[in-house]
């Protein structure tokens, strides 16, 4: 049987579907490609050796894990939003020695959630809490706590440059306004580079994005009774300079014309129509420094992985 979300969930998942895919042009939300299957393949896009983002920022926390921990007063609490399978916040707390006060863990995937549970617990690095759900309810519940000293949210993997910029600056907003004096931020950023590793990274070779793509559709056909054939699209990338963002596509093959009962929809597609399924915004360091300052933090240490292109910058409340 499919893994199947809560029927509030699921109801909440054909809303949006139905809202995103009656924009012009069509679009699908990218949350949604994070169910079992999809985790699972990320996990594998992490594994590329086209896709340098996971390399880059893990050898950077663990060179640089007691600059980033030391102006923070403990005990300590580690939040991570967007958590995976926990491996490189596990990394991150072994690393930095002794155990913490508390370690939260945010994800949309349940699947994700329990296999970063486990490796909390076998790392022995403090006691777990987890919190299945959107970014946004993640802080909700982050915020609901009381740590009994400073907190430090992690958001890594440049998971930040999936917000258009208005949301992102947005995004960082809440953060900020989930934390307390002392508290601090380390934001994982991937940085503009040439379109040719851009493309790549997002179009590799193996057809591991492709899949990972495709398999937002094979989720709409089984949760909400779509009629997707998987056959009939193409996974396709796109570097849009203007932007600065790397632009994911699912594009059909033909004239095709597809149901989702679950969100009341009929749909016609054209050949060659494509429906934009992520925008990964690319920055520079100093706009990643603007768009902490803008939100509120102060402190602007980063350290950075030139060849790779990527940055994490540390900010404080």
């Amino acid at each position: 049987m499919p893994a199947q979300a809560p029927g509030r969930d699921l109801d909440t998942f054909a809303v949006e579907v139905a809202e995103h895919l009656g924009r012009a042009p069509r679009e699908l939300p990218s949350k949604y490609f994070y169910d079992a299957l999809g985790s699972a393949l990320f996990e594998a896009i992490c594994l590329l050796p086209w896709y340098r983002i996971t390399r880059a920022e893990t050898g950077l926390l663990e060179r640089h894990v007691h600059d980033i921990l030391r102006p923070l007063d403990r005990p300590l609490t580690l939040a991570e939003l967007g958590c995976g399978s926990g491996e490189k916040l596990e990394r991150f707390a072994s690393l930095a020695g002794g155990r913490f006060a508390s370690i939260e863990l945010v994800d949309i995937s349940a699947a994700a959630l329990e296999s970063a549970r486990r490796r909390m617990e076998l790392a022995n690095v403090g006691p777990v809490a987890i919190h299945e759900g959107t970014y946004e309810q993640g802080l909700d519940a982050v915020a609901a706590s009381t740590p009994s000293g400073a907190r430090l949210v992690l958001f890594l993997g440049s998971n930040i440059g999936n917000f258009e910029p208005a949301a992102a600056r947005a995004l960082l907003g809440r953060i900020h306004g989930a934390l307390s004096s002392g508290d601090g931020l380390l934001l994982g950023s991937d940085l503009v580079k040439s379109e040719t590793e851009l493309r790549l990274a997002y179009e590799d070779p193996l057809q591991v994005t492709a899949a990972f793509n495709l398999n937002l559709l094979r989720r709409i056909n089984e949760e909400l009774g779509g009629t997707f054939a998987l056959g009939a699209w193409s996974h396709r990338a796109v570097w849009n300079a203007e932007t600065s963002r790397v632009e994911m596509h699912l594009v059909s093959r033909i004239a095709q014309r597809v149901r989702i009962d679950a969100a009341g929809l009929d749909l016609a597609f054209e050949a060659g129509e494509s429906i934009l399924t992520e925008s990964s915004y690319k920055y520079r360091p100093a706009d990643v420094l603007a768009l902490g300052r803008a939100a509120g933090f102060t402190g602007d240490e980063q350290w950075i992985d030139q060849p790779a292109g990527f940055a994490l910058t540390r900010f404080r409340v």
